[in-house]
């Protein structure tokens, strides 16, 4: 079977090493520092810049959550990159599987998966723990957009491309390889609350606004022969994580793109209202 096309290491610079080694370096310190570094770097970030704020804002007073867990998102979203470290490159954290049984029968049957996954909490932990449990079963396919600022790629790419992952880069080749593996019976991961590229999307609603949404999830859900939701919950004391793992509510209208997405977006809120003091309030997703 021919696999999808692997995403390319960068070459490796000399700013690009000294990045490398300090996540390296981070990666060994405990949860607990990590967490509590990443709170400070959250609201610093909330406090530092204007734009930010006034998506987070924005974003929070749309989606109707109480204050409480707004100002509980703005050092939640710190802490979901001062972990990264911990999870690319440490020796693992502590994380409990809900719903794993569905993955098992899934993969026992041969069948193909397409996991949604919405940017809440250490959402990378979904594509690293899933590697680590069942990589060597069937390998997730996943894709990886390069960061803005060169210097961190090599440094990406080595976080995101270990084994049982295959990274695949954001543009047709990427998307081709998402749907190949898909037919061919491989298990996908994609984060459908992102903004897509001009072209690949609809506005449809997502906490009562429209939003430009990618309309890709829809389509790989009508190739997978299991769609499952999967979402990750911090656990408070440095104690881990947990993930969830489900069935969607219903099924997607077929031959309308559409409201095929607006469902996507529904499940999407559903996932994000069970827990929004960890969602990543501050996108810009209405852009």
């Amino acid at each position: 079977m021919k696999a999808p096309p692997l995403l390319s290491n960068p070459p490796l610079t000399r700013a690009a090493a000294r990045w490398i080694a300090v996540f390296h370096w981070a990666g060994k310190r405990s949860l607990r520092l990590l967490q509590a570094a990443g709170w400070v770097l959250g609201w610093v970030t909330w406090l530092l810049s204007a734009s930010y704020r006034r998506h987070w804002r924005e974003n929070t007073l749309q989606s109707g959550i109480d204050r409480r867990a707004a100002l509980s998102s703005v050092g939640a979203a710190g802490q979901m990159v001062a972990e990264l470290p911990k999870l690319w490159f440490g020796s693992g954290v502590p994380t409990e599987w809900r719903g794993s049984e569905l993955i098992d029968a899934a993969l026992d049957s041969g069948k193909s998966i397409l996991f949604l996954t919405p940017h809440l909490s250490a959402f990378d932990l979904t594509v690293v723990a899933y590697a680590q449990r069942w990589g060597q079963i069937q390998p997730i396919t996943v894709l990886f957009q390069p960061p803005n600022k060169p210097q961190l790629g090599p440094l990406l790419a080595q976080g995101r491309n270990r084994p049982g992952v295959r990274a695949v880069p954001t543009d047709l080749s990427g998307v081709k390889g998402l749907l190949k593996a898909l037919r061919q019976g491989g298990v996908v991961g994609l984060l459908p609350d992102q903004v897509p590229p001009q072209g690949m999307g609809v506005a449809v609603p997502f906490f009562g606004r429209p939003a430009y949404t990618m309309t890709l999830a829809s389509r790989l859900a009508d190739l997978a022969d299991e769609v499952m939701l999967a979402s990750v919950e911090r656990l408070s004391g440095a104690r881990g994580f947990v993930i969830h793992v489900s069935r969607p509510d219903g099924e997607l209208p077929q031959g309308d793109a559409t409201a095929a997405t607006a469902v996507v977006n529904r499940w999407m809120e559903a996932l994000i209202r069970r827990n929004p003091g960890q969602y990543l309030w501050g996108y810009h997703r209405y852009k």
